[in-house]
């Protein structure tokens, strides 16, 4: 009972809330240099090279440091612009908080944890700050991301540094390519068999899909959504169970 209190309290935060952060009169900053890193760092299945990360440390220092200066203008950035930029932010800063503590099995080792995922935990710190104001990865995911764009395949581009996790993509996010990347994306990790086994009869899916359900039924059912992406066709009889997740560390 006292867990399902916290969560129905995180809930409301997660609504009521808005968030802060962002900008007056900044420009896009460039995202070459998180690009080199993913190059050199994430294979294409993924997994990350978190002692090469650490060896290259002052350049992914001098990208954060380039996104803390130049926040989001939501007069005057596009739309994509904002997402890349956002989506960009979160998978840095969470490698960030990763190799600042590496070796570690799983990032929800790094702050208090609950039994509910998002509650509490690793995700609310503020180890970090977006135009001069401190910033956690949860007020970018659900204050920003979830909040201000009509977009549920950003849940298949940022990345928790956990193996059930969608894949760290290997090249950033950028507002020229964004589309083609968050379809590239979705279409990965839905046909993920690691990740998301679907069948006619059955399917077992990532609980991502039960954790942002709201998201992803937006304009219709959940099979809806994952039959836009899915090579297999989901059937109204389909019956739909969702799986553990892995928090070990996706290296």
């Amino acid at each position: 009972m006292k867990l399902l209190l916290v969560y129905v309290l995180f809930l409301v935060n997660v609504a009521c809330g808005n968030s802060q952060l962002g900008g007056v009169q900044t420009l896009p900053p460039s995202h070459d240099l998180w690009d080199d890193l993913l190059r050199k760092c994430v294979d294409e299945d993924g997994i990350v090279n978190y002692p090469g990360f650490i060896a290259d440390s002052a350049q992914l220092n001098d990208y954060l440091q380039l996104l803390a200066q130049n926040p989001p203008d939501r007069e005057t950035w596009s739309q994509e612009e904002q997402l890349a930029y956002w989506i960009n932010a979160y998978n840095a800063f969470t490698v960030k908080l990763i190799i600042d503590h590496y070796p570690v099995k799983s990032i929800r080792d790094i702050g208090p944890s609950l039994e509910i995922p998002l509650v509490n935990t690793v995700w609310h710190l503020e180890f970090f700050e977006i135009g001069g104001k401190p910033a956690s990865l949860d007020e970018i995911e659900h204050k920003i991301l979830r909040k201000e764009f009509a977009e549920p395949r950003i849940h298949f581009a940022i990345n928790c540094a956990s193996v059930s996790c969608p894949k760290l993509l290997n090249r950033a996010f950028t507002a020229e390519k964004l589309e083609n990347q968050l379809e590239y994306v979705a279409r990965e990790f839905i046909n993920d068999p690691s990740r998301n086994q679907i069948g006619v009869q059955r399917a077992e899916i990532s609980p991502i899909f039960s954790w942002f359900k709201e998201d992803f039924t937006r304009t219709g059912s959940l099979a809806d959504f994952l039959n836009r992406y899915a090579r297999t066709e989901l059937k109204p009889t389909t019956k739909i169970r969702f799986a553990d997740y892995d928090w070990r560390l996706n290296e």
